[in-house]
């Protein structure tokens, strides 16, 4: 057990030093700190802790009290100070002290592994010249830690790991990324470091619950306010979402709650699984339509699918019809009475017996494409080109003239740090692969700064307005 000195100039007791440790010994954090203790009559406490002064000098030390009980008689305290001997103190610390005193008394605190934090014990542990950079944050998804430790580090992924689990209570299993998103599923190896190996996670997000297993989709919890932000700012109850690279429903499923019609699609046969468990879960299965095709085949064939066949129409939103129910209810009441009251809110003034909303007819075109897959959704724009083509030939089409086109948002990276020229290489892409200008002219356009995902590479939202001579191209 070490023993470590009180210093007055630092109150935050660094843990005991262990050096290229791999395999984490707890016993190993034991250590030993001596403080002075003044004895105080129970009753006393309570004026010690107003007086400014005397609390100038008592331990200040986290996840430690500085008032124990005295072992010598039960109706004592002790108050730790954060000096070793008495001739440490003030002169201005004595004088408020000795009145109230009843004897000075080393003290001697035990400290353990529980005492550190998860920095403080890799700190402790990890050779010095790892210190700089040792890992200080990850990404939580439901029960599960996400760590992405580069190669320097591996030979103390265990030890990591375990720190990790250990300081973080709502915290089960801890993980480390393998290898880089590369797969055409966008998902990852990852490694067990420690905890339970369960992979399946459950994440809240807009409202929503989302259970999914880590390992076979793709998840990022720092997209969280992106999702949001789509969701909240663009689309709108009624309207039809189409999103492309759907995952397990992040876009879709928040959509769908808010009484969009969204057709939800991914390629990874394991993301269209717990899509379908989320639409479940959150009881949209009547907004929100599922497939599992190619992200370009997709998008070819949803304008003229969703005009064949269109959404029912959803059912009443529940406060609507309570409301309803308790106008109705008030009327009954007040007629019982004899009281004249206004008629309850009528629904439909064509129909004065309906008891409920009439049926609004759903769209028959979509609204929004969103296209949540930055490492390559940019080379999918070309796919537009003659998508709306086949509408003209249905005999209840009225024209490329009378539809309004969707806005398509785009997700994408750009390795220019500036705005100026991160907007010019993005747009420049954009154009390439839609074989039209998309400029900051066009329709719609929108391009948001998501977050930085590297020193050297951002990752941004390209929205505009899908121009007819692309969908309507032969």
């Amino acid at each position: 057990m070490s023993a470590i000195s009180l210093q007055r100039t630092r109150k935050e007791i660094p843990p005991p030093v262990h050096r290229g440790m791999k395999k984490l010994d707890r016993e190993a954090f034991k250590a030993k700190v001596k403080c002075l203790a003044v004895r105080v009559d129970e009753k006393a406490v309570g004026a010690l802790a107003k007086n400014k002064v005397v609390q100038s000098q008592v331990l200040s030390m986290s996840r430690k009290r500085a008032i124990e009980a005295d072992p010598s008689t039960s109706t004592n305290k002790l108050l730790l100070l954060d000096v070793e001997t008495e001739d440490q103190l003030s002169a201005e610390v004595k004088e408020q002290l000795l009145p109230l005193s009843k004897g000075f008394v080393p003290y001697e605190i035990e400290l353990g592994y529980d005492h550190w934090n998860a920095f403080d014990i890799l700190h402790a542990t990890l050779p010095e010249e790892l210190l700089d950079d040792a890992p200080a944050a990850f990404t939580i998804t439901g029960h599960i830690a996400h760590l992405n430790l580069r190669e320097e580090y591996l030979p103390y992924k265990y030890l990591i790991g375990q720190v990790v689990l250990d300081k973080n209570n709502n915290i089960r299993t801890v993980v480390n990324k393998l290898d880089t998103i590369e797969s055409e599923f966008r998902v990852f190896k990852m490694e067990v470091l420690a905890g339970d190996d369960d992979l399946v996670a459950e994440a809240h997000e807009g409202g929503c619950k989302f259970t999914f297993d880590f390992s076979k989709v793709y998840w990022n919890s720092r997209l969280s306010h992106e999702h949001n932000r789509l969701v909240a700012e663009f689309f709108k109850p009624g309207q039809v979402v189409a999103d492309v690279m759907a995952g397990v429903g992040p876009f879709a499923i928040p959509a769908a709650k808010k009484r969009c019609f969204v057709l939800g699609n991914d390629l990874n046969p394991e993301s269209v699984k717990w899509m379908e468990k989320n639409r479940q879960d959150n009881k949209v299965q009547d907004a929100l339509r599922i497939s599992n095709d190619d992200g370009r085949a997709f998008i070819r064939r949803a304008p003229l699918m969703i005009w064949k066949r269109p959404f029912a129409p959803l059912p009443p939103p529940a406060t609507l019809l309570r409301k309803l129910e308790k106008e109705k209810r008030r009327a009954r009441e007040a007629a019982k009475a004899g009281e004249v009251t206004a008629e309850p809110a009528n629904p439909s003034a064509e129909d004065p017996n309906q008891t409920s909303p009439p049926e609004q007819p759903s769209p028959r075109h979509i609204s929004h494409f969103v296209m949540n897959l930055p490492g390559s959704a940019l080379e999918f724009l070309d796919a537009y080109a003659g998508s709306y083509t086949p509408l003209l030939e249905e005999a209840d089409f009225p024209g490329r003239d009378d539809i309004e086109m969707p806005l398509v948002h785009v997700h994408c990276f750009t390795k220019e740090i500036e705005p100026e020229q991160g907007e010019l290489d993005i747009l420049e892409r954009a154009t390439g692969y839609l074989g039209h200008s998309v400029s900051k002219d066009v329709e719609g356009y929108n391009l948001h700064c998501v977050r930085r995902v590297a020193p050297n590479k951002d990752m941004y939202c390209l929205t505009f307005r899908l121009p007819k001579e692309v969908a309507f191209k032969s």
